[in-house]
């Protein structure tokens, strides 16, 4: 059985490689918010941050362990992890939630240096807007410069093993979908019973899950489910991002409800072979621009994709990350990148198929993270 978590080495080792670009940057902390961001330098794991009650702080100086700034509430969960200073106040506090804390803790650490906060595309600050107004009239903040991004960006192996993990459960359960979804059995109930069996194959949590049902495909690929029982010749979609030990997986399959219409067959074998393209491609030195055009070439002939914006994703602690497969993403792949391929075909107005896989860039050929569907379509 996999081990959860990992080794003090491999957040001694992401913090170093962090604070190697800050020297170079001239910054002299990272400011950390986020759940993603804090776990990534701290391995600090909990579904508390379901709470938006109470703030939390990491700070990473120049050189040593990252710092803990956060409510008493969890120090003992931190206690745990590789993080030695954890510096606590009793929250929620209504007049200084912690703000007079971190800027002492950011004073001694960085002084007058600057203090690098994640601005870019796809991030968020987890703190009240007036707290930050008054964290920035004493506290030269600046950007990190898309550090924290960038070192996101690019899997270890240890955390590659967790998303491989979260992808064979998921198979699992995509494998035991006849036990459950059959003509007249609401959507809703499905969607409720395939929770339970990523559950009983290993799921940690599967906070999300989407889909959709109809003869000729669906009109979104975002819904919670309906009430609605399903009918012979549907197509049935189920598209899961479940957790294993924090890490994500995210990809989908489609199933026919019977026979199904033949346009149908024919836009799944289209969506495989639009993937089979990509990894054709999915090599250091492409593009996600590239993996985009390789999988639209055989969508629309190269018109430029659909309304749904992107073919895909960057992949890991979150369900989905940067970069997006998109014309004007011209992020470089390199080894290490977990991505999703999501290619998506109209089969009748308003009405599309979806399909995704998990992968990993290799220095040679991309690794399949997901077991991968064939080209004919799954009834059941």
């Amino acid at each position: 059985m996999m081990s959860r978590g990992f080794p003090a080495a491999e957040f001694s080792a992401r913090c170093a490689r962090a604070q190697a670009l800050m020297a170079e940057h001239s910054l002299a902390a990272l400011l950390l918010t986020t759940e993603p961001d804090v776990r990534y330098f701290t391995g600090y794991l909990t579904r508390f941050w379901e709470s938006p009650t109470r703030p939390w702080f990491v700070v990473l100086p120049a050189g040593g362990r990252p710092i803990a700034v956060i409510p008493s509430i969890g120090a003992p969960v931190m206690a745990r992890t590789w993080v030695e200073d954890i510096r606590t106040w009793r929250a929620p506090d209504l007049t200084d939630d912690g703000v007079s804390l971190l800027i002492d803790t950011l004073a001694e650490i960085a002084g007058d240096g600057a203090v690098g906060v994640p601005m870019g595309h796809e991030t968020h600050l987890r703190m009240p807007l007036a707290d930050f107004a008054r964290l920035r009239q004493v506290v030269n903040i600046a950007s990190d410069q898309g550090i924290t991004r960038s070192l996101r960006l690019v899997k270890s192996e240890a955390e590659i093993d967790k998303i491989r993990a979260a992808c064979a459960i998921a198979g699992r359960a995509f494998d035991r979908v006849g036990e459950i979804a059959r003509p007249g059995v609401a959507v809703s109930q499905v969607f409720r019973r395939f929770q339970m069996l990523c559950l009983e194959e290993g799921a940690d949590w599967v906070p999300y899950l989407a889909g959709g049902a109809g003869p000729l495909g669906y009109d979104d690929v975002i819904s919670p489910a309906a009430d609605a029982p399903l009918e012979t010749g549907d197509i049935l979609m189920l598209d899961t991002g479940l957790v294993f030990d924090g890490y994500f997986c995210d990809y989908d399959r489609n199933f026919g409800i019977g026979p199904v219409d033949p346009r149908c067959r024919d836009g799944h074998r289209r969506l495989i072979e639009a993937v089979d393209c990509a990894m054709e491609i999915a090599r250091p030195g492409a593009t996600a621009a590239d993996l985009f055009h390789a999988m639209d070439k055989v969508l629309t002939g190269g018109a430029g994709g659909s309304d749904a914006g992107r073919y895909g994703h960057g992949l890991g602690m979150q369900l989905t990350e940067w970069p997006s497969l998109v014309p004007d993403d011209h992020t470089e792949l390199v080894a290490g990148m977990v991505l999703t391929l999501e290619p998506g075909v109209e089969i009748a107005r308003g009405q599309v198929l979806v399909h995704e896989e998990n992968i990993v860039i290799r220095e040679g050929a991309p690794e399949r993270l997901s077991p991968f569907a064939g080209p004919e379509l799954k009834e059941i």
